[in-house]
């Protein structure tokens, strides 16, 4: 059964076929064109920045390695038999706040690296603010790589004018 249709029934079943396949045609091929582009630039701006973040980091961790030379090198300069605690107590005998010192505890840190942290807590009592800071700057020495990790001052309940300081001094072995 074959229909005959009319030259302007043709003409609208050509336009309809055409739109459909117009249709069809953005639907399976260009839009998923279009898609997959935007997704594949997402994808490179993502990486892009996961390689700035790379580099970042490997130049973080050059200055980290360079530093840690560093150390090693004033490390090997140091006296023979350097020890924290001998070197604050020999310290405060220079800075005359050694009969000041009410105790003195040592720790070693077992962390992971090429370096153990060694800690002295200390604690001076009755002392002025120009004992503690003639202290503080003889005992702060990069030749011997020593640092002040935290200090504690208060006022001495007992004495007016003078402080009771805690330290927490660390060095690298």
């Amino acid at each position: 059964m074959i229909m005959k249709l009319a030259r302007r029934e043709k003409y609208f079943v050509s336009v309809a076929a055409l739109f459909i396949a117009i249709f069809f045609l953005f639907q399976f091929f260009i839009f998923p064109f279009f898609e997959a582009r935007r997704r594949v630039k997402r994808g490179v701006s993502a990486k892009e920045d996961n390689l700035k973040e790379i580099a970042r980091l490997s130049s973080e961790y050059h200055r980290y390695q360079r530093c840690s030379q560093g150390i090693k090198q004033v490390l090997a300069k140091r006296k023979k038999g350097f020890t924290l605690f001998s070197f604050l107590e020999g310290t405060a005998g220079d800075a005359g706040v050694k009969a000041y010192i009410k105790y003195m505890k040592p720790s070693i840190s077992t962390g992971s690296g090429p370096y153990q942290e060694s800690l002295v807590e200390m604690k001076l009592e009755e002392i002025t603010l120009h004992q503690l800071i003639g202290y503080l700057y003889r005992i702060e020495s990069p030749d011997n790589v020593v640092n002040i990790k935290r200090i504690s001052i208060k006022e001495n309940k007992k004495k007016p004018g003078y402080i009771d300081a805690i330290l927490q001094v660390l060095t690298f072995k």
